[in-house]
């Protein structure tokens, strides 16, 4: 494909770019610009207030320009007169270290730098709900265990139908779409790839559901629990990790019992040791840890981790390795920043690789029955701010990340999290009203 955004205007009938990059919090930002200027965007890049985002940066600072990458355009196919193309931030000329894009792309280039090209697949789990979220939107979804259901499923034919059409026509590979382990919760996944690959696509996932839900009169919400009762909405990765050509597995050994090398532990056990950390990333709101400790849900599990844990081909722990030569990290939700999820992978399994991390004692057992038998690992953090703390304390997955990154992630999640205690709830209310 050419990278000349006007020529690809021009062979294609499009009309407008959004060049769009995603901020700290995982909030899309995006200008529309018409074909005509985006010869002078592709060069120069398309201005922003870097200050009216999610990002730390203060009035006074310059003017941000997001610079579109032709390589990960996709054209609307619900209306293919736009392109959406994701963009690097720059200001002044230098990348923004604190973007998340950016901060992938350094990570992929540390990889390849060592030979090795990460692959990962996702699977974004999403509630279709009402226009004001208060409740799911088909009220014939109530069976007890919904997971698989076929009937709701094609109850939501033409929103699940319409998405999975626009990912085969765009390339994707999709293979399969179900209805999930929650009333009103679907899964939609396609094909795996290079991280930044994934993670482009992740991006323009969750812009197109939420697009083709409002098509249809529907809300989509990738929150990670927003049902109390109902299983939480995770985005499990699969990790693969091959050469510099892409062709062969670089962490695949037939001659172990689970299909994984001496350098495929290693990566796993940076993920172990710095999963604690990790999951301010993975898990990034509040929210979140009303998913992974959760009490059990209406169908009987909550599918999410809560122990720092590994296992073969069992879901009730935080990774596990369900073919030879990847493994499941199970621990992101719905929230998480399709970016910082591939960054930090690649960060924490890098340092394993670096420091010959050792992933400790494989587990298998059902987490969810006899998980309070094993003693000889942590629990993963009870809120946001345990979450934060923990990878304010990690100085080697911080740096892995970039210093600058790191700096602006706590700040302002830290700010959210104060934001969020100076609110007063009504469990509040009914508890302490009448001491």
């Amino acid at each position: 494909m050419s990278d000349n955004l006007a020529a690809i205007a021009k062979e294609r009938g499009i009309r407008y770019f959004l060049i769009s990059f995603t901020d700290l919090f995982g909030a899309q930002r995006a200008k529309l610009v018409p074909a005509q200027a985006i010869a002078d965007m592709q060069r120069d890049g398309a201005g922003f207030a870097g200050f009216a985002t999610w990002l730390d940066l203060s009035p006074a600072d310059p003017d941000l320009f997001a610079l579109p990458d032709p390589a990960s355009l996709f054209q609307l196919p619900w209306k293919p007169e736009v392109a959406w193309v994701a963009a690097d931030c720059v200001m002044e000329g230098a990348p923004v270290e604190q973007a998340p894009r950016v901060v992938l792309k350094r990570l992929v280039a540390e990889a390849a730098r060592l030979g090795l090209r990460v692959k990962t697949g996702v699977e974004p789990e999403f509630f279709l709900v009402a226009p004001d979220g208060t409740a799911i939107s088909d009220p014939a979804d109530d069976a007890a265990k919904p997971c698989y259901d076929q009937q709701a499923l094609m109850r939501r034919y033409d929103v699940i139908a319409e998405i999975c059409d626009a990912m085969l026509a765009l390339g994707w590979r999709p293979y399969q779409n179900d209805h999930e382990d929650a009333n009103g919760q679907f899964e939609m996944n396609w094909n795996f790839d290079d991280a930044l690959v994934t993670a482009d696509r992740h991006a323009f996932f969750k812009f197109m559901v939420k697009s083709v839900a409002e098509k249809h009169g529907l809300r989509a919400t990738f929150m990670p629990k927003p049902f109390p009762g109902l299983t939480g909405s995770g985005c499990h990765a699969h990790i693969s990790v091959w050469d510099e050509a892409g062709t062969t597995n670089a962490f695949l050994d037939p001659a172990d019992e689970l299909g994984l090398s001496p350098d495929g532990y290693h990566f796993l056990g940076g993920i172990m040791a710095h999963a604690e950390a990790l999951a301010a990333i993975t898990n990034p709101t509040v929210n979140s840890y009303k998913r992974i400790n959760a009490p059990r849900t209406t169908s009987g599990a909550t599918w999410a981790p809560n122990s720092v844990t590994w296992t073969g081909n069992n879901r009730t722990h935080m990774v596990r390795v369900p073919g030879r030569g990847r493994f499941e990290l199970r621990l992101p939700d719905g929230a998480v920043n399709p970016y910082l999820l591939q960054a930090v992978i690649i960060a924490a399994g890098l340092d394993g690789l670096r420091t010959k991390a050792d992933p400790g004692p494989r587990h298998d057992i059902d987490m969810y029955r006899l998980g309070h038998t094993v003693t000889d690992a942590p629990r993963l953090p009870l809120n946001l701010l345990d979450a934060l703390r923990a990878f304010d304390r990690d100085d080697s997955l911080k740096s892995a990340l970039g210093d600058s990154f790191s700096s602006a992630y706590v700040t302002l999640k830290m700010q959210e999290w104060t934001d969020y205690t100076s609110h007063f709830t009504a469990w509040e209310r009914a508890n302490t009203l009448d001491i």
